[in-house]
């Protein structure tokens, strides 16, 4: 159904965050005497019922000083959105249409929407991907690296031979657990080669020299998509992975991949860029 809870406290603020696990929560920063959050409210109500496997919050500043200032708000009205605790968006102003843009990426799909991608505390990683910035060596043309992010968007398929580089960007550091991947149990990858935080995409020579942060082997059972668990503290602080597949489990020329999720959490950034303050005086806003 959806509904806006009202924050009475930090503390409580605090605890609707813990409880909200991976899922998204949405916070509207308010005030009584302010015109456009007045404007707003219908719509981020609606917007609750829209996107019912969110958390949205209402906080009005004047009773929960304590919250705005440690969330720099510095006008209202000021919508901030997290993720396990942590923030990973945020829009000034009473722009309804730019919020519920903001609301949509960030929930997801289907999939992505549920709470915690299969592993306790993660959840799938597809809405921190910036797809501009990803890139696929001996992708085929028919069937690109883009295709296997989502479930039912086609899949993913290798050109003149078997081996595959997939370089992936995050919209902020993140913690990487674990791989699911759906493939074919013939053309599905075998062995993997991971690499992350590398300042451009790797050719395949570097790939299979260089020493990666993790090696792993697939079998076919792994190709289900169930978890396929990395050295989590190998993965702390990833602002790009990449994925050499070195080859497939049928030995054939052509490797497929269905469905790629990577799983883990965003880590809390600093982003100055938040606290830009739109034109107007201080606590007014547009």
């Amino acid at each position: 159904m959806g509904s806006v809870k009202e924050i009475e406290s930090e503390s409580h603020f605090q605890s609707e965050l813990q409880n909200a696990g991976t899922k998204l929560v949405v916070v509207d920063f308010t005030a009584s005497w302010c015109g456009p959050c007045q404007r707003i409210a219908p719509k981020f109500a609606e917007m609750s019922r829209k996107y019912p496997k969110a958390v949205f919050l209402k906080v009005d500043v004047d009773k929960c000083a304590e919250t705005a200032g440690s969330n720099s708000i510095t006008a209202m009205p000021t919508f901030i959105l997290f993720r396990n605790k942590t923030k990973v968006d945020r829009i000034q102003g009473s722009d309804e249409v730019a919020l519920d843009l903001k609301i949509a990426h960030h929930y997801g799909t289907g999939e992505e929407a549920e709470d915690d991608a299969g592993v306790q505390g993660h959840m799938d990683l597809t809405t921190f991907i910036v797809k501009q910035q990803c890139e696929c060596l001996n992708e085929s043309d028919e069937h690109p690296f883009v295709h296997c992010l989502t479930s039912g968007g086609g899949y993913l398929e290798s050109d003149v031979d078997e081996q595959l580089i997939i370089s992936i960007s995050f919209t902020q550091s993140v913690k990487v657990h674990s791989l699911k991947i759906k493939a074919p149990q013939d053309k599905g990858p075998k062995t993997i080669k991971i690499f992350i935080n590398q300042p451009r995409t790797l050719d395949f020579d570097m790939a299979d020299s260089f020493k990666p942060v993790q090696e792993i082997e697939l079998t076919p059972q792994d190709l289900d998509g169930t978890p396929v668990n990395l050295r989590y503290v190998k993965f702390q602080n990833v602002q790009n992975i990449q994925l050499f597949i070195r080859d497939n489990q049928g030995g054939g020329e052509v490797t497929a991949i269905d469905h790629l999720v990577i799983v883990g959490s965003p880590i809390s950034t600093t982003n100055m860029s938040e606290f830009k303050r739109v034109a107007g005086r201080k606590g007014e806003s547009h």
